[in-house]
């Protein structure tokens, strides 16, 4: 494993848990977005910025209740914001290394560094709308970033950048729905990470608690995600399943998201059964 790989696997190590009864200052109180910044300043100043904000803090707990223990969903709590995060970046910096330029720099003559930001930003608040509700919530996540965002990036940049960057934020966060259609780099970027986050804890509450059924079976199934430089493509990742289950969360979830991503020329998917013998994951299946 490259030094630049430690790196990005040592910003993923936060430990998945069910929300607790715990009130909230207690809940959010060890919350903390790491991610490697390699001197990004402006990048670094949104990440202090939303370590001191509560209240994104308390809508991220607010997420995590609704989905894991309200719906019986997988995990949507910072930590997989902080996994999303940290996979949007590592492949803006692979693509960006092999020539692919960002949107912002594009079409608006800003840097790597501004589509950083926007990459982060998109990922930090794509899920913001769970407070709300499950069902539209790419919709819920729009006002709710349109009202903080600007806050966080008040004393990173002046008008009229300010308001480009939240703008491009904006479209990220739309275009990591389903039907998304991103036609920026950075959102495509961000759709694309947001399925990538598929390793087996993410489903280890709904599935132990026992919701079982094929997103927390297949999720299950997902050992480990690798993502590396490729050869022929930007891009390589590199999936380990112990049960052929995990096909579901490979071509039904990553699969949508990474076709009309606009990165699909870049990046490329190998996932295989990584076990002599598949494991079981339950004894029997009842309708």
């Amino acid at each position: 494993m490259s030094s630049e790989e430690e790196e990005f696997a040592a910003e993923l190590g936060a430990a998945r848990i069910d929300p607790s009864d715990r009130p909230p200052r207690e809940a959010i109180a060890d919350v903390r977005i790491r991610v490697p910044s390699r001197g990004n300043r402006k990048l670094e100043q949104l990440i202090t910025a939303v370590n001191a904000d509560d209240q994104l803090k308390a809508w991220w707990h607010v997420q995590a209740v609704n989905a894991t223990r309200r719906l019986g969903m997988s995990d949507h709590s910072w930590v997989h914001i902080q996994i999303v995060l940290n996979i949007a970046l590592r492949l803006a910096r692979l693509l960006f290394r092999r020539g692919v330029v960002p949107s912002v720099v594009a079409d608006y003559a800003m840097s790597e560094r501004d589509a950083e930001v926007v990459i982060a930003s998109g990922a930090l608040f794509h899920d913001s709308g769970m407070i709300v509700h499950r069902a539209d919530h790419e919709e819920y996540s729009l006002f709710l970033t349109a009202q903080k965002l600007p806050q966080l990036l008040d004393r990173i940049y002046e008008e009229p950048e300010r308001s480009i960057i939240v703008a491009e934020t904006l479209h990220a966060i739309i275009g990591h729905r389903r039907r998304g259609a991103p036609f920026t780099i950075e959102a495509g970027i961000v759709r694309v990470a947001d399925a990538l986050d598929m390793a087996a804890g993410r489903s280890r509450v709904p599935f132990e608690a026992g919701h079982q059924n094929i997103h927390s079976l297949s999720a299950y199934a997902i050992e480990h995600v690798r993502i590396v430089p490729g050869s022929d493509r930007a891009v390589r990742v590199e999936i380990a399943m112990s049960n052929s289950a995990g096909i579901f969360q490979v071509d039904e979830l990553l699969a949508t998201k990474l076709r009309g991503s606009g990165l699909e020329e870049h990046i490329e998917v190998i996932a295989r059964i990584d076990a002599e013998h598949e494991r079981r994951l339950l004894p029997v299946f009842r309708i």
